[in-house]
C-alpha cells in the first residue's frame, strides 16, 4: 500500500512523501485496512520500530475533528509534538503540567500532545476541549498494567470514552501476551505483528560466545588486559560483565554502527560510561569532532560535576543517562545520539520506555535489579522493549540485542527472556490507594452521586473487563467511609443523591493531588496554625508539603543521618510534625532532607552546591523544585478551603 493511495488530504501525502515515505510498512498497511483512516476503534500490538507513530497520524489526520495523543513521558510528548507541528495546516498544543487547570488554551488546537496526568487533571477541571474530541490516540497502552501510571490510564480512557460522542480510540503498544483483551476492552480490531523494518536478532553472551536466536555464533575476544577491575586486585564477576560489555559495544561501533548499553542503576550507568570513554571505544566510529562538540554544548550550560563527567565521556563518544541528569543534559544526549554525534549510550531501563533512540546493537548487562529486600529479575517485558531499540530504519542492515550472562545462567537467561513471550497485561486499578484518588475524582467531577453510579463507572474499566465478577463493591464501599472519615465525601441531602465532594474533596482533586497528600498537608497546616507566628518559616511550609505520598522520596545515606539529626534539633520549633514511630520517623527524616534542600535553594544555594552537599542529581533537584512548586499551590488553595492563613506559602512558592 502506497502514501499516495491513503484517504487523506493531499497537502498530507506531500508531506509524507516529501519526508521519504512512500509506502507503508505492513503493520501499518493493515491498520488502514482495520479501518483506523475511517474512525474505527484500533489496537496496534507491533514491535518497536515497526511505525506506530505513522498509525497515530493516520487516525489523528483522518478523524472529523481535534485529535489527542496520550503519551506517559513529558519527553516522549515534546518529541511527539515537534513532529506532529511539521504538518502541513495542522495546530498542536502540548500540556506536561500545570494539574490544576482544564488548560482551556487548547480548545482550538487540532491536535493536542499530553501526559495521561495531564489528561486526566483536565477531566477533573471539565475541560470543555475533552468533549469535542473525535479521535483519541494512546501510546504505550501496556502501560495499563503499571502499578503507577495504569490506575490513572485506564480511568481515564474509561471516563473519556464516556464524555465524548463515540470517539475513535486507536491504542499502540509493545508487543504483549494479552492484546486481543484490551482489544475486546475498547470495542476494537486488532493488529498484532511481529514484523519489523529491520531484522533483530536476540542473543545471550557467555564465557566468550556469542549465541543467537538464529543459530549463529559469534567468538569474543574479551579480557585484553584494558579493563580493571572495580575492586581489589582481583576480577570479580561484575567486572567480568563490564568486559564482555565493553567488548560487544566495540564490536559493534568498530562495524560502523551505534550501541545502548543496559545496566542496574544510575552509578553502574557512570561508571560504565566512563570505562568505555577510557577505553576509546567509540574511537573506530570517526565521530571524534562531533563528539567534542557535543562535550562543549554540555560545557556551556554552566554544568555541574556530574554534568562535567558526562562531558569529559562525550568527548570519547560515550554518554551517560539516567533520571538524575538534568532534563536539558538528557536532551542533548538523546539528540546528539540521533544524529550519530555519538556511538554510546550507557543508561538505566528508564530509556527504553521513553524517546526514540535505536542503535545497531544492544547490550543488556543486568538483567536483575534492586530491590528493598534483594535483587529481582526484569519484567521479559521491559527486556522486550531495551532489545526493541536494536537496529536504525536506513542506517542498520540489522538490529542485534544481547544479553551478558555467564555459563551457570546462559539457559535461564535464554529461558526467561530469548524464548519467552513477554507478560500479559493487567490491571492494578483494585490498589487501594489508586481507588480512593479515583472514587474521589469521579464524584468531585459529578460523573458519580452514589456507591452504584461510582460501580457502574468502574465497570467500564479494564479491571472490570478482566473480571467478569470483579469484587470492587466491598473495597469501594471501604473507600467512601475512608474518604468520609477525611472530610472529603458527604452524604447528600438531596433526594436521589447519595454522595458529594464536600468543598475540601473538591479542591484537593482539583489540585490533582492524592486524598493522602490533601490529608496530609490539612493536619500540617492544622498544626501550623497553632504555632507561634514568629516560629512559621520557609522550612515549615517545606515540611508540610514535603511530607506527602506526591514528593518524590530523597535517599538519605548513614553517614547524612547524623547531620540531619542536629539540623532537626536546630530547627525543631519551625518543624510542624512529633513522629515517634520508627517506620514513620525514617520516611519523615527522608522528607525534612528534601524540605532542607528546597530551603537552601530559596537561600540561593547554587545546583553544583546542593548536588555536592546532598548526594542529589541534578534531574532529581529538578524534579523536587517542581513538585515543591505544585504542592505549595495545593497547600495554599486548601488553606483557603480549612479557613487557614499561613502567607509563608505564597513567599516560599515565589522564591522556588
Amino acid at each position: 500500500m502506497r502514501v499516495r493511495e491513503l484517504p487523506l488530504a493531499a497537502r498530507y501525502r506531500d508531506h509524507f512523501e516529501g519526508e521519504g515515505i512512500d509506502e507503508l510498512y505492513p503493520p501499518q498497511a493493515a491498520a488502514v485496512e482495520a479501518g483506523v483512516c475511517d474512525g474505527e476503534n484500533v489496537v496496534c500490538a507491533v514491535p518497536t520500530a515497526s511505525g506506530k507513530t505513522f498509525v497515530a497520524q493516520l487516525a489523528l489526520l483522518s478523524a472529523d475533528g481535534p485529535g489527542l495523543y496520550v503519551c506517559p513521558l513529558r519527553a516522549l510528548a515534546r518529541e511527539k509534538y515537534e513532529a506532529f507541528a511539521e504538518l502541513p495546516g495542522v495546530s498542536v498544543g502540548i500540556a506536561t503540567g500545570d494539574y490544576d487547570s482544564a488548560a482551556a488554551e487548547l480548545a482550538d488546537e487540532d491536535l493536542i500532545v499530553a501526559t495521561s496526568e495531564k489528561v486526566d487533571s483536565a477531566i477533573r477541571n471539565r475541560a470543555a476541549w475533552i468533549e469535542k474530541l473525535a479521535c483519541v490516540v494512546v501510546d504505550e497502552v501496556h502501560l495499563l498494567g503499571s502499578g503507577g501510571r495504569g490506575p490513572t490510564l485506564e480511568v481515564t480512557l474509561a471516563t473519556l470514552r464516556r464524555r465524548t460522542t463515540d470517539p475513535q480510540v486507536v491504542a499502540l503498544s509493545a508487543t504483549v501476551d494479552n492484546p486481543g483483551a484490551i482489544a475486546a476492552w475498547l470495542d476494537a480490531k486488532l493488529v498484532e505483528s511481529d514484523w519489523r523494518p529491520i531484522d533483530l536478532r536476540t542473543g545471550v553472551y557467555a564465557d566468550g560466545t556469542l549465541s543467537f536466536d538464529d543459530g549463529t555464533t559469534q567468538s569474543v575476544a574479551v579480557g585484553d588486559g584494558t579493563t580493571q577491575a572495580v575492586s581489589g586486585d582481583e576480577p570479580t564477576a561484575a567486572d567480568d560483565d563490564t568486559a564482555a560489555t565493553a567488548a560487544l559495544v566495540a564490536a559493534a561501533v568498530g562495524d560502523g554502527g551505534q550501541a545502548l548499553a543496559f545496566v542496574r542503576s544510575r552509578r553502574e550507568a557512570e561508571t560504565l560510561a566512563s570505562t568505555l570513554a577510557d577505553e576509546r571505544v567509540a574511537e573506530p566510529a570517526d565521530i571524534g569532532r562531533e563528539a567534542a562538540a557535543v562535550a562543549e554544548e554540555l560545557r556551556q550550560t554552566g554544568t555541574t560535576e556530574q554534568g562535567q563527567r558526562l562531558a569529559e565521556a562525550c568527548a570519547w563518544g560515550v554518554a551517560f543517562h539516567h533520571a538524575g541528569l538534568r532534563s536539558d543534559h538528557r536532551a542533548v544526549v538523546e539528540e546528539a545520539f540521533r544524529e550519530e554525534r555519538l556511538g554510546v549510550i550507557c543508561a538505566t531501563p528508564t530509556l527504553a520506555a521513553g524517546v526514540n533512540v535505536p542503535a545497531r546493537r544492544v547490550v543488556v548487562r543486568d538483567q536483575q535489579r534492586y530491590t528493598g529486600s534483594g535483587t529481582e529479575w526484569l519484567p521479559t517485558l521491559e527486556v522486550h522493549q531495551m532489545a526493541g531499540r536494536a537496529g536504525r530504519p536506513g542506517l542498520d542492515p540489522y538490529g542485534e540485542a544481547v544479553l551478558v550472562g555467564t555459563p551457570d545462567d546462559h539457559e535461564e537467561l535464554w529461558d526467561r527472556y530469548v524464548d519467552a513471550d513477554p507478560e500479559a497485561v493487567e490491571s492494578k486499578l483494585r490498589d487501594r490507594a489508586a481507588l480512593r484518588t479515583h472514587v474521589l475524582a469521579v464524584v468531585a467531577a459529578g460523573f458519580a452521586d452514589s456507591q452504584a453510579s461510582i460501580l457502574d463507572l468502574l465497570g467500564e474499566t479494564f479491571y472490570a473487563h478482566q473480571t467478569p465478577d470483579p469484587d470492587l463493591g466491598g473495597v469501594v464501599g471501604d473507600v467512601i467511609a475512608e474518604l468520609i472519615e477525611t472530610e472529603m465525601l458527604a452524604s447528600a441531602d438531596e433526594p436521589g443523591v447519595e454522595l458529594t465532594a464536600t468543598a475540601l474533596g473538591a479542591q484537593v482533586s482539583k489540585q490533582y493531588v492524592t486524598p493522602e497528600t490533601g490529608r496530609r498537608v490539612v493536619d500540617g497546616l492544622r498544626r501550623v496554625d497553632r504555632m507561634p507566628d514568629e516560629q512559621v518559616t520557609a522550612l515549615t511550609v517545606l515540611a508540610v508539603v514535603c511530607d506527602t505520598p506526591d514528593m518524590d522520596d530523597t535517599y538519605l545515606g548513614n553517614s547524612e543521618r547524623a547531620s540531619l539529626y542536629q539540623f532537626v534539633r536546630r530547627h525543631d520549633a519551625e518543624l510542624p510534625v512529633e513522629i515517634d514511630e520508627r517506620d514513620a520517623f525514617e520516611s519523615w527524616l527522608e522528607s525534612v532532607k528534601t524540605a532542607r534542600i528546597l530551603l537552601a535553594w530559596t537561600e540561593d544555594a547554587s545546583v553544583a552546591e546542593l548536588v555536592s552537599e546532598y548526594r542529589i542529581g541534578p534531574g532529581d533537584l529538578e524534579s523536587r523544585i517542581e513538585r515543591a512548586q505544585w504542592l505549595l499551590g495545593a497547600a495554599e488553595a486548601l488553606a483557603a478551603v480549612v479557613g487557614v492563613s499561613v502567607p509563608e506559602i505564597d513567599r516560599v512558592r515565589g522564591r522556588l
